[in-house]
């Protein structure tokens, strides 16, 4: 385990380059199995999700070669469906996305429920509904989702709510069905497009992803294929978030503007310049921000993984914000973190009500999932004094590089094993010693 240590109060200034999507990478890897023989998967980010997946699929067969400066190679020739190591499938959520690549290629599939962040309640039901309707016999067996079926044939799919996670499945397992299944009330989010060109690529014939009715052709069999994973936008808009929070002058490059659209305008709201064209987006944020309302929603709506990173930024806001969270309900489990640093926030439900303060204060604080540990690290560079950021492994979940890249555009930032690993190291009891000076 790590920690970070964050030397705050310095404004942010220079290029940086973003990487590629975490959820994209997240299904577009277990995607590369549908396919016998080697697929190549590009711009992939260097980030933890991504290497444990990497490590599940070598446990089920496949030949893994990466990722060697974000490209990863997977033969999945001799894959087989069953044996996926329980401990690394809680490590990340979108272990899920194995039961619906699995069963469309072997109309078998045998793997843990998912772990990942807690952020609220994320249920796999309308997954399972939709292998049910495809033909896919499901249970629950000691902690296992089992799947299985004689044929799966296309069908039509109605999602009770609009969900990732189900669309994305849902198209791996449909893509070798026999004949058309067309599924309805889809989530339009860009890695969701982007999954569907990786497997049109590999021979598949989805049509209408990003839209919210997708259409999946059956194909006998796909092959092998090389793909580009599309920018991280949340990678970016955590970025443009710190700018803005330090008051700095950054210049992202590698985005996709239009994927920013709902961030960026929050940030114009707020007083903040957003300059952009082509592939970069530049933040430059010379005064304190304004109070501004958000309300997260799925896309094009504001991202509810952009969201502790905004909480962040409006607390150095002059007003009250307002923050409206309508896809997680257990989002601001960060707040109490922040509260150490001097904000003023009031959570009230699904809504968070920030009065902006003159400075944060560095102080040491616990991530306790991605975004979260994010938003800590955003204070911590906006902070006066020392920032001491404990639970870094979930950060590097979702992004690649944390301190080289902050370093490279001035945060004074360091890494070095946690008081934790210390206490553990020496037999000790790390929950207590980790809690020293925080409670």
């Amino acid at each position: 385990m790590a920690e970070l240590l964050i030397r705050g109060d310095n404004p942010l200034n220079g290029d940086l380059v973003i990487g590629g999507r975490k959820n994209s990478a997240v299904a577009v890897v277990p995607a590369a199995i549908l396919a016998a023989g080697n697929s190549t998967l590009e711009n992939l980010p260097a980030i933890g999700d991504v290497k444990t997946y990497t490590e599940i699929l070598a446990r089920l067969g496949a030949k893994v070669e990466g990722p060697h400066e974000g490209t990863l190679h997977i033969d999945a020739t001799r894959l087989r469906p069953e044996g996926a190591p329980m401990g690394m499938v809680k490590r990340i959520r979108a272990s899920y996305y194995l039961l619906g690549a699995l069963l469309g290629r072997f109309r078998y599939a045998r793997v843990g429920l998912p772990g990942g962040c807690d952020i609220g309640q994320r249920p796999i039901d309308q997954h399972l509904k939709g292998f049910r309707a495809l033909g896919a016999e499901v249970t629950i067996d000691h902690g296992e989702v089992v799947a299985q079926a004689d044929a799966l044939i296309g069908t039509h799919i109605y999602l009770d709510i609009a969900s990732v996670g189900a669309t994305i499945n849902i198209m791996l397992a449909a893509v070798l069905a026999k004949g058309t299944t067309v599924l309805e009330n889809c989530a339009k989010e860009p890695h969701i497009v982007d999954v569907a060109s990786f497997l049109n690529a590999m021979g598949a014939r989805v049509v209408g992803a990003g839209t919210d009715t997708i259409k999946i052709h059956g194909v006998e069999e796909l092959g092998p294929a090389t793909h580009a994973i599309i920018p991280d936008e949340i990678e970016a808009a955590t970025y443009a978030i710190a700018a803005a929070a330090t008051r700095g002058d950054v210049t992202l490059v590698n985005v996709v503007p239009k994927h920013l659209d709902s961030v960026s305008a929050k940030l114009r709201e707020a007083g903040i310049i957003v300059e952009e064209n082509g592939d970069w987006i530049r933040i430059i944020a010379p005064d304190r921000p304004n109070a501004i309302a958000v309300k997260t929603l799925p896309y094009p709506g504001f991202p509810t993984d952009a969201m502790p990173p905004m909480m962040t930024l409006l607390t150095l806001a002059s007003g009250t914000s307002v923050i409206s969270e309508g896809v997680y309900e257990s989002r601001f489990k960060h707040v109490d973190e922040l509260q150490r640093m001097g904000t003023n926030i009031r959570v009230e439900g699904r809504s968070a009500v920030i009065e902006g303060v003159e400075c944060l204060h560095g102080a040491p604080v616990q991530a306790t999932n991605l975004r979260a540990g994010a938003s800590l690290v955003i204070a911590g560079l906006a902070a006066q004094g020392e920032t001491c950021v404990g639970g870094v492994e979930h950060v590097e979940r979702g992004y690649e590089h944390l301190e080289r890249k902050l370093r490279s555009i001035g945060a004074r930032i360091d890494r070095r094993a946690s008081e934790a690993s210390d206490a553990n190291a020496e037999g000790g009891d790390a929950r207590r010693v980790v809690n020293l000076g925080r409670d």
